[in-house]
């Protein structure tokens, strides 16, 4: 594809993606959706690319500064939203899970982490490419803002689910509600970035993190830790942990766990490999997780290992019971509480339902 509102290039196994339309402040059009999704594919494939910095052109003064006014007008005159972008459009990070399946959400099924070295104005989806890579790096007095209510827009991205995520429902709600502009150093007291850099020395240590992640980190690591990230944040604990099990026992055949241990022994920088394994697991492992189903119910409300379904159910070995929200016994809680509360109890315990096990997702390096 020849590009002309990105620059990508690629040094030391990183891959430098620039916002650059440098008279327009970066601002965003189809055009460059297109091009950017192109080279995340792109990036994501290549195996000498291991982490991608994303960055705006510093002639733009500013990361992003959200949607082309133009566009805007556009979608004015036509009285309907026009994304500017067709149907063979690059699906990078598709088809890993459901849920990451949609516009900049697949940011969370690229098998790389993303960077995002924000050196100027971030607004609209300038912030919403900001909140959807895995880390955070800005220039101080940086401005942010979601800039939708003054156009009578909605939250627009997915904003509404990943900002609570990152700084908390409070802060949040204060930034989406309000549209208000905020400061760079507002955003790292609101734990929205990892870190305030200098403008001069914002690249120099952003590289210098992503080659220290890509020396340091195996790519199977790197890529199965951001997977469970984002897949555990629709898991409870449980399945998580369980999950990691399985990834562990698979992980620690490849020959890079060797190469891991016998680097660190003699001092120096580890030479990964790489090995497709995604036959180590089981088919079942690698539903999506929204294709789980529901266990039949428990008819004992006993937490494991009491309950006495978990020994008579014959697929025992693949369900766990629900554990009661408190530690008191449903007589002394509701006692605790006032006798009213007791008819909640003996219908939870009649309603008790097994929880199933998230599936892992297979293991490719």
């Amino acid at each position: 594809m020849e590009l002309k509102t990105i620059r990508y290039e690629i040094a030391d196994g990183i891959a430098t993606v620039t916002l650059s339309r440098p008279k327009r402040r970066n601002a965003w059009t189809g055009r460059m959706h297109t091009e950017y999704r192109w080279v995340l594919a792109e990036a994501d494939r290549d195996p000498k690319v291991r982490v991608i910095v994303v960055t705006g052109d510093p002639e733009g003064k500013a990361f992003c500064a959200g949607a082309d006014m133009a566009a805007l007008e556009g979608h004015s005159e036509k009285g309907r939203y026009d994304s500017g972008t067709t149907d063979d459009i690059a699906r990078p990070g598709f088809g890993v899970a459901p849920e990451f399946d949609a516009t900049f959400a697949y940011h969370f099924g690229l098998t790389k982490p993303v960077i995002a070295a924000i050196n100027g104005a971030a607004a609209g989806v300038g912030l919403v490419l900001a909140a959807f890579a895995d880390l955070r790096f800005c220039v101080p007095g940086a401005k942010f803002t979601a800039a939708h209510g003054r156009f009578n827009f909605p939250a627009e991205f997915g904003l509404s689910w990943v900002l609570p995520r990152i700084m908390g429902l409070t802060h949040a709600n204060d930034i989406l509600l309000s549209s208000r502009v905020f400061t760079a150093e507002e955003a790292m007291e609101m734990g929205f970035l990892n870190k305030l850099l200098p403008p001069a020395e914002l690249m120099p240590q952003v590289m210098a993190y992503a080659r220290a992640m890509a020396d340091g980190v195996s790519p199977g690591s790197l890529r199965e830790t951001k997977r469970q990230i984002y897949t555990d944040l629709h898991r409870d604990a449980a399945g998580a942990v369980v999950a990691a099990e399985r990834l562990l026992e698979e992980m620690i055949k490849h020959p890079d766990y060797k190469e891991g241990v016998k680097a660190w022994m003699e001092k120096r920088k580890a030479e990964w490999r790489r090995c497709e394994l995604d036959s180590f697991l089981p088919a079942s492992d690698s539903a999506p997780l929204s294709s789980q189903t529901a266990r039949p119910p428990c008819p004992s409300f006993i937490p494991p290992p009491m309950c006495r379904y978990r020994r008579t159910c014959p697929s025992r070995s693949s369900v766990r019971t629900t554990r009661p929200t408190t530690s008191l016994s449903p007589s002394a809680f509701a006692a605790s509480c006032g006798t009213g509360i007791s008819r909640f109890w003996r219908r939870r315990r009649r309603m008790a339902l097994f929880s199933p096990l998230p599936p892992s997702a297979p293991f490719r390096p």
